[in-house]
């Protein structure tokens, strides 16, 4: 399963806090106010002696090895094998929330209901082959979703693209 497993990344330099991700993860799975699939997060941080924020847009990050599915005292949390995605069974859900103590990122949500709800990565779109909302609604393509190799191979591509800018700015700075 690891060459079909979907990820989530987000490129932090990309993201500029509008949201929109938040607002269309919401209206794609018409959710009520209280639950939150997607949350973006604000850091402080300090890179070349300036401090700025850096958001990161947090979700559901369909663990490997999901601790959530882990402690769940009715399998009601599963991850399917065909692409990775973790998802909620509500039938099976008996609303005793462990699952959201044993996430490190906080994306199981309480439904309206009492159950337990999350991120699927928009799993209606993403069989027909259409990105989640959040990454449709991303006007900064900080959003990436993908294979892990589609992901390894964006960031490698970003790294050198990086690294190329760096040797031009030495090479202007250094050469006669």
């Amino acid at each position: 399963m690891k060459n079909n497993q979907k990820i989530f990344y987000v490129d932090t330099d990309r993201c500029m806090n509008c949201r929109a991700c938040e607002v269309a993860c919401k209206m794609e799975q018409n959710l009520p106010a209280g639950p939150r699939y997607l949350v973006v997060t604000e850091t402080e941080v300090t890179r070349e002696d300036r401090d700025h924020c850096e958001f990161f847009p947090m979700n559901c990050m369909h663990c490997g090895n999901p601790p959530c599915a882990k402690v769940c005292p009715v399998n009601a949390i599963t991850k399917r094998m065909e692409d990775g995605v973790v998802v909620v069974d509500q039938s099976k859900c008996i609303g005793c929330r462990v699952c959201l103590w044993a996430c490190p990122f906080g994306a199981p949500q309480v439904g309206i209901n009492g159950k337990m709800e999350k991120c699927n990565l928009c799993l209606h779109s993403l069989v027909e082959g259409a990105l989640p909302a959040c990454a449709r609604a991303c006007c900064g393509e900080a959003i990436k979703v993908g294979t892990m190799e589609e992901i390894i191979a964006y960031v490698r591509e970003k790294y050198a693209q990086s690294c190329q800018k760096k040797l031009s700015y030495i090479r202007d700075v250094f050469s006669d």
